[in-house]
């Protein structure tokens, strides 16, 4: 990625300090205005160092006491500002961490599926969370820095422009270089760690791998700790060689262009100290302009340096609000905005679904239609399309052809929340939450994840009612191993765990179970299909299962085969047809004889 063009850097500047005055307005106040009397009491600390050197040279007792001692208290007082800067700066910086954060994922929570199945969009989130928690801070800080060196620099360029005209050009000529060539470096850095998100992901994932509970058993057994630290390894080591080689070339060119102030800084120093020893100045006023050139010349410095990382900083700014600006489908149209029809139940109309950057359709021409209440089995074999059907159904993809009605409206104009309380809904894939088991359960219905009695009932039909006698805290217990007095459960107990959260959701009237009694023993999914078909009485109910003993007892049975429905009908009448059904379940069949 390209660094911005300039109009972009000036707009991450307003849209950043616009983001700093909203976390918190008054520390940023604050942090101004103790920057801009900070900045008046470095001149006075210089004037005053002046007057006890003219003092002494005068044999003034009185006046060094009084000039020492006003100086003492300047310094103190300078003391506490910086303290109370520092304060300011922490406070804000920790403000604008939990903020910027907070930002960034009540972005995420609004992105659609396939976005977070987008790599570059992973690639954006990771960069944007990878700095939210100091670049905002560090803009504001270095903006405040920067308007601070500038009085100063003010200050002490109206002490220089009295004892000579060249000081100020002279100051100007050697502090450029240095400054060119940081921000160019800080341009360069910035490309780096772009170009590198993609493996720098990668090696976030493979210490994930490496150390977290849910991998430790396939890497013990298949002893795969050596291959991924080698893998691990290899990454690590060319990015320590990139940022060796960017550290180096910088630190080069920085010391060796830092020579060109130092230099001007000690011919100043000469001048001044010849102009001291012929009598043109006094040995104070010397002190003075050699104090306001050196700290001229640092607040010159300084200001260049503030600029190129407030430079770098927008830099990676730009990332933040790349991510923010990532497009999200516009707001659901109102409800009754899009009847087509008053039939009610669901509708396929000749759907397709092909995913973002795939060139194969993951479904194409699906028409199918499932009455309110019916009880439908969907089987084929892996990549058929099963899923996808219910993803599509559920709202979390948008059909790339056609249409999906519900009681004569077309889904994209439901509101999403109002439809997804009608459905209930346990992917294979679920979730498995490092929190309590009532969390775990109850946020299959958030709204009511404190009403005790309701989860106890979502226990009890999700056949999880011994999973949570045999935990030492019953509901309370955290499950997972992640933090202090966690229980680890079986695949077949997160299940149980997983079905109690579907059932949660007793308004819902279509309720969807994508192959989640995987991990069960016959006996047990046997006993979860039978409590399945009596709660879904009077509901539509869509069961997708690769156990034809279990589908047969199904009203209806879809069969999917390359993304198209090729049969449907009930048991026996697949069985007689004698195509692809009869042949997978003779085949299942055949393992029992």
């Amino acid at each position: 990625m390209k660094p911005p063009r300039l109009l972009a850097r000036v707009a991450y500047l307003g849209e950043t300090l616009k983001l700093v005055w909203r976390s918190s307005w008054t520390a940023t106040l604050a942090l101004g205005a103790l920057t801009l009397f900070g900045s008046g009491l470095l001149l006075l600390v210089a004037y005053v160092g002046k007057s006890i050197v003219d003092a002494v040279v005068s044999g003034s007792r009185s006046g060094t006491l009084r000039w020492i001692s006003i100086e003492l208290g300047l310094v103190a007082l300078q003391a506490l500002v910086q303290r109370a800067q520092a304060l300011v700066r922490l406070l804000l910086g920790a403000r604008l961490s939990v903020d910027t954060n907070l930002l960034i994922l009540r972005k995420a929570i609004t992105l659609e599926l396939h976005h977070f199945e987008d790599s570059h969009i992973y690639d954006q989130l990771s960069r944007a969370r990878r700095e939210a928690s100091s670049r905002p801070a560090s803009v504001v800080i270095e903006l405040f820095q920067l308007v601070q060196n500038v009085v100063t620099l003010l200050g002490y360029v109206g002490l220089l422009l009295r004892f000579s005209g060249w000081a100020l050009p002279l100051l100007i000529v050697a502090a450029l270089p240095a400054m060119v060539a940081e921000m160019r470096f800080s341009a360069e850095a910035f490309r780096l760690r772009n170009r590198r998100s993609p493996e720098g992901r990668l090696l976030g994932y493979i210490e994930h791998v490496l150390g977290n509970d849910d991998h430790a058993k396939e890497v013990k057994l298949f002893n795969l700790g050596p291959l991924l630290l080698d893998r691990y390894r290899g990454l690590g080591e060319r990015f320590y060689r990139q940022d060796r080689s960017l550290a180096v070339r910088r630190g080069v060119w920085g010391y060796s262009l830092s020579l060109i102030g130092t230099a001007g800084f000690y011919g100043s120093y000469l001048l001044m100290g010849l102009a001291a020893a012929t009598g043109r100045i006094t040995l104070g006023e010397m002190t003075l302009y050699v104090v306001a050139f050196r700290q001229g010349q640092q607040s010159f410095q300084g200001s260049l340096a503030s600029l190129g990382d407030m430079y770098e900083h927008n830099l990676y700014m730009s990332n933040l609000f790349a991510f923010l600006a990532v497009p999200v489908p516009p707001a659901a149209l109102p409800l009754a905005a899009t009847r087509v029809t008053n039939e009610e139940g669901i509708r396929f109309q000749d759907v397709g679904f092909c995913y973002p950057g795939q060139e194969q359709w993951a479904l194409r021409g699906i028409n199918l239609f499932i009455p309110p209440g019916q009880n439908v089995a969907v089987v084929g074999h892996n990549g058929a399309g099963k899923t996808t059907l219910i993803k599509l159904l559920t709202g979390l993809y948008q059909p790339t052809e056609g249409r999906i009605l519900l009681d004569g409206q077309d889904l994209r104009s439901w509101d999403p929340t109002a439809l997804r309380r009608r459905l209930g809904v346990i992917f294979q894939d679920f979730n498995q939450y490092q929190f309590a088991a009532q969390e775990n359960i109850g946020f299959g219905s958030h709204e009511h994840l404190d009403d005790r009695e309701r989860v106890e009932r979502a226990v009890a039909r999700g056949g999880a009612a011994e999973v949570v006698a045999s935990l030492p805290r019953g509901l309370e217990t955290p499950l997972g191993r992640w933090f202090e007095g966690g229980v680890e459960l079986s695949g077949g107990q997160w299940q149980r765990i997983a079905l109690a959260r579907a059932f949660m959701r007793e308004e819902a009237d279509i309720l969807v179970l994508d192959e989640p009694t995987a991990a069960l023993d016959a006996a047990s999914e046997h006993l979860v299909f039978e409590r399945f078909r009596t709660l879904a009485r009077g509901r539509t109910a869509i069961l997708i299962s690769h156990r034809f003993a279990t589908v047969r007892r199904s009203e209806r049975i879809v069969v999917l085969e390359g993304g198209q429905v090729v049969e449907d009908g009930a048991h026996d009448q697949l069985v007689a047809a004698g195509a692809r059904y009869a042949a997978l379940f003779a085949l299942q069949a055949s393992g029992y004889q």
